[in-house]
């Protein structure tokens, strides 16, 4: 085994406040502990929680990397006392609870898959946060179920283009919306049966004009704020609501007999500070139902633009322009 390098190239933050806080330094590499990886990065994904992070809002776990950086694609550089599946050498991708800006990052075994045939490094960095939350929160939490209709607003963010295509590889109606005509033209490209922008229109109108008046099953939500009582007002009887985020807002106001009438469903979770007996579990389910669809062509990765680790700020300024379709990833 080629001897790890004590220090590696890392991108941090210094302070608080926009994507200018973000700099390069030289940090110790870590060595994996027990039931932990320690991965050569060689793309990592960008994803809203980091530049969440970057702003104070979003505090990584006590005891792990305050690096910024939850999803990374690349090789097994060493492996920690009991891991049984993976050895080093192993080309891998990984859900992390932080420390993808670097040029090495561990990784709990549980939550590090095998990358699919046909999928590039750089789309594997794509994969994890992703496909880890939509399946969670759509399937797991959420229940889709074939025929049955399922809206998800930001259809061209990195979890709406991965929602829409395993809605409707998975027998489901999709209504996206989206912020302009380009990324709702986008949308129906991706297997959206109808596509809102929500600069010109209302999506309650437009769902009860879809549906002829009954509402949706399922709402995929990280919105927030005003959405909510919106999104209620959009469900079909027996409607489930899911959010995991809230751009514009966790405090909302909502009309509670509308969800006591209609019998609906409200929940909603977040991924990073669930143990990692439950990362395991959901990553046992991406890799039984996910990763042969992404292997078969079935559903695909959706890049938008690649970025070098050293210019983490120009991504950020990327994603929060939101002119993105897809998946924004840094180049370790």
């Amino acid at each position: 085994m080629t001897a790890l390098p004590e220090t590696m190239t890392a991108v941090e933050f210094k302070g608080k406040g926009g994507p200018e806080v973000l700099v390069e330094c030289r940090i110790a590499v870590p060595r994996p502990g027990p039931g932990q990886l320690l991965i050569k990065i060689a793309f990592a994904g960008v994803n809203r929680p980091d530049v969440l992070q970057r702003k104070g809002l979003y505090p990584a776990p006590k005891g792990h990397s305050e690096i910024p950086g939850l999803e990374v694609s690349g090789g097994v550089a060493a492996v920690g006392q009991g891991c049984a599946r993976f050895k080093a050498g192993d080309q891998v991708m990984a859900l992390v609870n932080g420390g993808g800006y670097a040029g090495y990052c561990l990784a709990d075994e549980p939550a590090t898959l095998p990358i699919p045939a046909g999928v590039s490094l750089a789309e594997a960095a794509a994969i994890p946060e992703t496909f880890f939350t939509v399946w969670h929160n759509v399937f797991e939490r959420g229940g889709l179920r074939a025929g049955e209709w399922f809206m998800v607003h930001g259809g061209t963010s990195g979890i709406g283009v991965t929602a829409i295509q395993l809605a409707k590889a998975n027998g489901a109606k999709v209504i996206a919306t989206a912020g302009s005509a380009v990324k709702c033209a986008a949308c129906r490209d991706l297997g959206a049966d109808i596509a809102v922008d929500y600069s010109t229109e209302d999506f309650v109108d437009a769902v009860k004009a879809a549906t002829q008046g009954r509402g949706v099953d399922l709402i995929l939500d990280m919105v927030g704020g005003d959405y909510v009582d919106r999104n209620i007002r959009s469900l079909a009887d027996e409607g489930r609501l899911v959010n995991i985020a809230y751009q514009k807002g966790s405090k909302v106001e909502a009309d509670m007999m509308r969800v006591m009438l209609k019998r609906l469903t409200l929940t909603g979770s977040t991924l990073r500070i669930r143990p990692i007996e439950v990362k395991g579990r959901i990553a046992r389910g991406v890799e039984t139902n996910v990763l042969p669809m992404l292997a078969d062509g079935r559903v695909k990765v959706v890049m938008d633009q690649t970025f070098a680790l050293a210019d983490a700020a120009q991504a950020h300024i990327r994603m929060e322009t939101s002119q993105h379709i897809g998946k924004i990833v840094l180049r370790a």
